[in-house]
């Protein structure tokens, strides 16, 4: 049998068990260790204990755990509350700025954690009762809430970047920084959409009524302080490492420290917020390295395999596709396969072709992270099956149904491609400020 057709069927074989609900890891750990021991004997044992000892050796991952602590510590608190309570009050004279101050918290949140599902839950929680309770349109505000959330796999320290790191051997640090005016663009992007419709529609978004605007300038200040300190703990933990003072992973130690110093300031570190916090903490940091080790080993069955050298003949040898071609039909198979997959099934699956055959063409594979990430927000929206889509539908109240959510993502949707399409014309709005931090 020849190589190719031994990497299809590998491909086949992982496919087949993702849909009869294997977990992500199992599909693609069991397919890549049977594999290398058919091909290579008891020896092709030895390359998951050498993804394994990759995976130990690999101290950047430190982060992993520390950042989502402290997105934990953050949400269980309840200091991510304070958030919205300072939007609420501040944005509420304006049309939509309820809206606006509800993407301005989902931002934040994304900031504190690093995962869509937090933001998604925050919103859904908090922001979306208070929004409908105000006669702000549901199909538009449910739309702001789905694209806010999935600005928590873009905007550092995002867990998906890591997990893209790891596979693709590319410094996390890059990569956060190359998500940031990526990330705060599309937000601005949001925000811009919002108010215009609801200056053109007023119906959308009203104002918030007289006797709620109407709030003490003392109260108002409290709240800002009460609002700004999640703020302040995002700072004192990225401006050391943007001017070079510490490392990522002490980076991260500092911001995991300050959130439970606040929350303990605050006083609402209790047993209860404390064992809840590392309880999640350590379920999420076990399966995304599980889901690391898995997508180690499979993607060194293929570099044996010169599966890569095999596709890259067939696209430029064969078929004489140009390289910008080869990316955009990449890209579309990520929207494909986000109607069914998750973000991180679908980096394992296709990273072992695609990262090498990204850099063998001469694209740079820190500005491919970005695009890859807003690929995969994308998909989160889409139709049928995306991820946000479903997530959105189990935490929204009942007046909201399944068609208006279909409907809230169309012009959101819009506005993300229109951003993709930015950050692939103009890669410097990745790439600007790691090489200016990186270059000091």
């Amino acid at each position: 049998m020849s190589h190719e057709m031994i990497a299809l069927f590998m491909f086949s074989m992982m496919m087949i068990l993702l849909f009869t609900g294997q977990r992500v890891f199992g599909a693609i750990g069991a397919v890549g260790a049977i594999s290398a021991i058919l091909l290579w004997g008891t020896g092709g044992a030895d390359i998951g204990f050498s993804a394994a000892v990759k995976l130990m050796n690999w101290y950047p991952l430190l982060t992993l755990p520390l950042f989502i602590l402290m997105g934990y510590v953050l949400s269980e608190s309840k200091i991510a509350d304070d958030l919205y309570k300072m939007f609420h009050v501040w944005m509420g004279p304006i049309h939509g700025g309820l809206a606006i101050g509800t993407i301005l918290l989902m931002v934040l949140v994304s900031a504190m954690n690093g995962l869509s599902v937090a933001g998604m839950a925050i919103g859904a929680t908090i922001a979306l009762p208070e929004l409908l309770r105000r006669g702000y349109d549901k199909v538009m505000v449910t739309g702001v809430i789905q694209a806010g959330s999935s600005l928590g796999i873009l905007v550092p320290p995002s867990v998906v970047l890591v997990l893209y790191a790891m596979i693709a051997r590319q410094p996390v640090g890059q990569l956060w920084l190359a998500g940031v005016f990526p990330g705060l663009m599309m937000a601005a992007l949001f925000i811009f959409y919002v108010a215009v419709r609801c200056r053109l529609q007023p119906e959308l978004g009203p104002v918030l009524p007289p006797e709620e605007r109407n709030v003490p300038m003392a109260e108002k200040l409290r709240l800002l302080r009460a609002g700004i300190l999640p703020i302040g703990i995002f700072v004192s933990m990225m401006v050391p490492f943007v001017n070079g003072w510490t490392s990522l992973v002490e980076s991260s130690a500092i911001g995991a420290g300050a959130a439970m110093l606040a929350a303990t300031f605050k006083g609402r570190m209790t047993k209860i917020v404390f064992e809840n916090s590392v309880r999640q903490t350590l379920g999420i940091s076990c399966m995304f390295m599980w889901i690391i080790l898995a997508a180690l080993g499979f993607g060194a069955v293929f570099d044996g395999l010169g599966a890569v050298k095999a596709i890259e003949g067939l696209f430029i040898g064969q078929w004489g596709l140009s390289p910008w071609t080869i990316l955009i039909l990449m890209q579309l198979s990520f929207l494909v396969m986000g109607t069914f997959l998750d973000d991180t099934a679908m980096l394992v699956i296709v990273a072992p072709l695609y990262v090498p055959l990204v850099g063998a063409l001469g694209f740079d594979l820190i500005w491919y992270g970005v695009l890859y990430t807003i690929t995969t927000q994308i998909a989160y929206m889409t139709p049928p099956f995306g991820y946000n889509l479903f997530l959105m539908r189990a935490m929204a109240p009942p007046e909201i149904g399944l068609r208006d959510i279909y409907r809230s993502i169309v012009p959101f949707v819009g506005v993300m491609i229109f951003a993709l399409a930015l950050v692939m014309l103009f890669p410097e709005i990745a790439l600007w400020l790691p090489d200016y931090v990186y270059a000091r």
